[in-house]
Order: structure tokens, then C-alpha cells, then sequence
């Protein structure tokens, strides 16, 4: 019998965290640690914040969970919030990002079947990550996470990232396809930042084939990329988007958002869920969106901090390893950063943890850089000192 109740889903953990606040973390053994991931792009607000504490204090003494045969109010105000900072039309609430996309996924395929296309398909991307359930496991571009669940769900038509020339071609050739899903970044697959058009090309593309644009701002919303919305540093507007991650600064929920058509297309009995939107996450993603937006004494709000402190972040970077011929390419936008090296480098994640910084790597080469929005400016240049002369060790 294993020595742990816990399936084995994660490997071996050998950190174990007890304490955090703003940007710092505490072991059981009383080390701390500069947080340069928030929790894979969870805490934008840091840990701890008072915001948020208090939100969570204040609504578990209230009403937790009533279930969605009610009226919510903090869902209600939430829904608004979100439409305002997204030009959105409307929103269902998940429990997680994965739930999100597959609202989504479901969203386009009744769109299909409204349409009376009996097998509608899916434009997705090599390379990507949309969720580990069934469904957006299959959407996902990346075998090595695939592998062992098949058969995978059909319905989806893979192309390379930033290549409209290869869409195009596979439109010419599939008369079921009614949306593409694609991040805006690519996260897991390394901080992918495709071309500056790539996005409004896609929307031409889609609206010139009745197609749905689907934006997957599960890790890139929220303030992430320096703006609220990643595809409005684009000028566009997607038909759905979906996000989760920093909406609730720890306290799980997801968000499938939609707009015009797209808005209409779910009707009663075609989606649900017993615990998303309840009035606890809901409450405490009310309060995230208001403290990112709330400006501060220094003119701004946390996310114009966050574009701010990436520029400076992304050219420290450049600069200490312009040099390093282990470094392919140094990329980001706002606080989501990727330094990619010219061989796996995993074992520069313990290597930061025994330097007091946690760091991820991600497509097995890319050491990724997700830190709160929250930092100082020295926090920022001790994450930039530290990670360059680790890159530059190893």
C-alpha cells in the first residue's frame, strides 16, 4: 500500500509551502521564497491580500452555496463586471478553466448543429493546452499528455500556431468546421507569442466563414498580459472567451463568456453545474476585478503595473542574457515571460527553490515567469538577477 492516501498524479513533492504573503511563501521549515509563478498565473494580487481575505470572511459568514435553481446576487454583479471589462455579452460560471473550455467546445458544437452540420469540427493548435478532461484533452496539442486516454473525442482539426495559411487550407477542404479555440498565448507550450495581426487575421478569417472565434484567456486573463483581456491589446472581439486562473486569486471559478450570437446559443437544460458561480467565488472574483482596476496613488491600476513592470522585467532579462549562447529567445507580454533555452532545463526548478525564487519550466526547455502584479520594483530585479545567473550557470 502506497505510504500516502494522495494518487500519485503529481510525483514526488518535496516543498511543502505553509505560509504566504504578497509576493513571499514560507515552508514548514520556516525557508522563504520569492514567488516569481503565482501559482501558474493564479495569484495576480499576491498572497494573502486584505481584499481578498476579507471577501472570503465576509461571504462565508453570509451564504456559501445555494445552487444555481436560485438567483445569485454576487453572480448577477460578477456577470456585469465581466461585461464591462470584456465588451462580452454574457457568461456562464465553471468551478475551473478545463470547465470553461468545455462550455465552450459544447457552445460551438450546438452552434454547428443548429446550423445543421451533423458533425461540426474545430479548428485547435499544435502546441496547445486547454484542460485535462476528456474533451479539452483532445483539444489540446500536446501527445505526451494524450497518451493513455485513448480514444480521444473527434471532432477537432489541428493546424500550426500563428499560420492563417495553413486554416485557410484546411477550410478549403472541411465544410463541418464551425470555430477555431486557440490561447492568445501560448502558455504551456512555452509563452508562444504569435504575430501582432495574428488574432485579427483570425477574426477576418472567422467571420468571412460564419465561424466562431473562441479565445482560450484561461492563463492570459485577468490582467496577466497587461491588459484585462489578452485580445485587447488586438483591437478585436472574440464570439466566446474563457477564463479562470487570476479571476479568483486562489478560490477556484471559470467563466465561459459569449457575445452576440454566440450569446443566444445555450438555452435551459443545454449546460450546468451545482457549484459554479456560488456566491463564495463569486464574491471573492467581484473583489479581484475591483482591486485590479482600482488606481493607485501612483496614476494607473495593478494591470497597467503589470505591463509596466513586464517591459522592464522581459528587457532586464535581455539584457543579462543577450550574451548566453545557451538562450534561444526571451518573450512575453506584460507579467507572463518565457526564456527559452537550446536543451531541457527542468532541473533549473530546484535549483531556483534551493535560491529562494520559485519558477516553472514549461515545454520541457522554457523556464516560465508568472509572477503577482504586486511586486516592487526590487522584487522584479531580484527575480531578473537570480533567474540570469541560473540560465547563466547552467
Amino acid at each position: 500500500m502506497s505510504s500516502t492516501a494522495l494518487m500519485n498524479t503529481y510525483g514526488d513533492r518535496t516543498t511543502t509551502l505553509v505560509k504566504g504573503e504578497g509576493a513571499r511563501l514560507w515552508d514548514d521549515r520556516g525557508n522563504c521564497f520569492l514567488d516569481a509563478l503565482s501559482g501558474i498565473a493564479v495569484c495576480g494580487l499576491g498572497h494573502s491580500h486584505p481584499a481578498v481575505t476579507r471577501a472570503i470572511s465576509e461571504q462565508a459568514a453570509t451564504l456559501v452555496h445555494t445552487s444555481n435553481l436560485f438567483n445569485i446576487e454576487p453572480q448577477q454583479r460578477l456577470a456585469q463586471k465581466l461585461r464591462q471589462v470584456s465588451g462580452m455579452d454574457n457568461a456562464f460560471f465553471s468551478n475551473s478553466g478545463a470547465e470553461a473550455n468545455e462550455a465552450a467546445i459544447k457552445l460551438a458544437r450546438k452552434y454547428g448543429n443548429d446550423r445543421g452540420i451533423p458533425a461540426p469540427a474545430i479548428v485547435v493548435m499544435e502546441n496547445s493546452f486547454h484542460g485535462r478532461t476528456l474533451a479539452t484533452l483532445s483539444a489540446t496539442g500536446n501527445p505526451k499528455v494524450q497518451h493513455g486516454f485513448e480514444p480521444l473525442v473527434t471532432g477537432f482539426v489541428r493546424v500550426p500556431f500563428n499560420d492563417i495559411t495553413a486554416i485557410e487550407t484546411v477550410a478549403a477542404d472541411n465544410n463541418s468546421i464551425v470555430a477555431v479555440l486557440v490561447e492568445p498565448i501560448q502558455g504551456e507550450g512555452g509563452v508562444r507569442v504569435p504575430a501582432g495581426d495574428y488574432l485579427q487575421r483570425l477574426r477576418q478569417l472567422c467571420d468571412r466563414h460564419r465561424w466562431l472565434l473562441m479565445l482560450d484567456e484561461i492563463q492570459t486573463g485577468n490582467g496577466r498580459t497587461g491588459k484585462f483581456f489578452a485580445f485587447q491589446h488586438s483591437g478585436i472581439t472574440p464570439d466566446v472567451v474563457t477564463t479562470a486562473k487570476g479571476l479568483g486569486n486562489g478560490v477556484p471559478i471559470g467563466v465561459c463568456l459569449a457575445a452576440g450570437a454566440a450569446g443566444g446559443i445555450f438555452q435551459p437544460g443545454n449546460h450546468g453545474s451545482t457549484f459554479g458561480g456560488n456566491p463564495l467565488a463569486c464574491r471573492v472574483a467581484e473583489t479581484v476585478i475591483d482591486t485590479l482596476l482600482q488606481p493607485s496613488q501612483a496614476g494607473g491600476n495593478l494591470i497597467d503595473r503589470a505591463n509596466q513592470l513586464g517591459g522592464q522585467m522581459l528587457a532586464g532579462l535581455r539584457e543579462a542574457l543577450g550574451g548566453c549562447a545557451t538562450v534561444a529567445d526571451i518573450r512575453g507580454r506584460g507579467l507572463m515571460l518565457g526564456i527559452e533555452l537550446k536543451r531541457p532545463c527542468g532541473e533549473l526548478v530546484e535549483r531556483a527553490r534551493q535560491h529562494g525564487l520559485i519558477i516553472n519550466v514549461t515545454a520541457g526547455n522554457t523556464v516560465r515567469l508568472l509572477p503577482p502584479f504586486i511586486l516592487s520594483d526590487a522584487e522584479a530585479g531580484e527575480i531578473v538577477e537570480k533567474v540570469s545567473a541560473l540560465v547563466k550557470a547552467f
